[in-house]
């Protein structure tokens, strides 16, 4: 498989990490502000914002950067664990003998925060939610290129993950991100922005899960490198800036 393609804007999120410029010094130093909690975007109505968690926070202010208010457009969530440690908890007040309430099942679940942004953004585009595994960050790239195969104009992917609760052994694994992380990719077949070849490549790699390689994604956007390829022993794919 070989694709071209182009990333018309992109907007990213982790603790104290916001903007291009942003992206561009932490590329040199790597450094989170652990504390730090997204800001809700103004246009989320009040009655969703509680229901938001930190990595929905994330999710919604890395996407609000990538649409327009006047257009909506297909969207591929991609997370290899969504809301898990919200299902920890609930499985922790389970073995306590509590009772859990309907409404924290329905924010735990995998397209949680996919739903939670339909609501809040009236979206009626078609909403893909993708859990990859171990296949990284490329199952979302797929789906979003077969979108535009398929005439969509525009496409956003939006990838996101967070650190896993100590319960999880990350290693050997490589599946734990160093901190919350939302990236989101407004793409296109035509049009200005960075111009991009997505291939299969023959390479054996093991480059982690989806919550390290949203990292080194960003590093390659604000680099000056010109290929990026992750994957793991299965699967390897290249990004190649043209």
């Amino acid at each position: 498989m070989t694709a071209d393609f182009i990333v018309r804007e992109w907007n990213a999120w982790a603790p104290g990490v916001s903007c291009h410029e942003d992206w561009r010094n932490w590329h040199d130093h790597q450094a989170f502000a652990q504390a730090e909690k997204a800001a809700i975007p103004i246009t989320v109505p009040k009655i969703l914002q509680r229901r938001l968690s930190p990595l929905a926070r994330a999710v919604f202010n890395a996407a609000e950067g990538c649409i327009d208010s006047d257009k909506s457009l297909p969207i591929v969530f991609s997370s290899a664990h969504g809301e898990v440690n919200k299902s920890l908890e609930m499985l922790k007040s389970m073995q306590k003998g509590e009772e859990v309430s309907p409404t924290a099942f329905s924010l735990s679940v995998h397209n949680a925060i996919s739903g939670l942004f339909s609501i809040a953004y009236g979206y009626h585009q078609e909403i893909t939610v993708v859990a990859p595994g171990q296949d990284g960050i490329a199952p979302a790239f797929i789906e979003a290129l077969g979108l535009l195969q398929e005439h969509r104009s525009e496409v956003l992917i939006v990838l996101y993950d967070e650190p896993l609760a100590d319960f999880y052994p990350s290693l050997p694994f490589a599946l734990n991100a160093p901190a919350i992380c939302a990236l989101a990719l407004k793409v296109s077949l035509t049009g200005s922005g960075l111009p991009l070849r997505f291939c299969r490549t023959p390479a054996h790699r093991d480059d982690g899960e989806q919550a390290l390689q949203i990292l080194s994604f960003i590093k390659f956007l604000v680099a000056d490198d010109k290929a990026l390829v992750l994957g793991n022993h299965r699967h390897s794919w290249e990004w190649h800036k043209k």
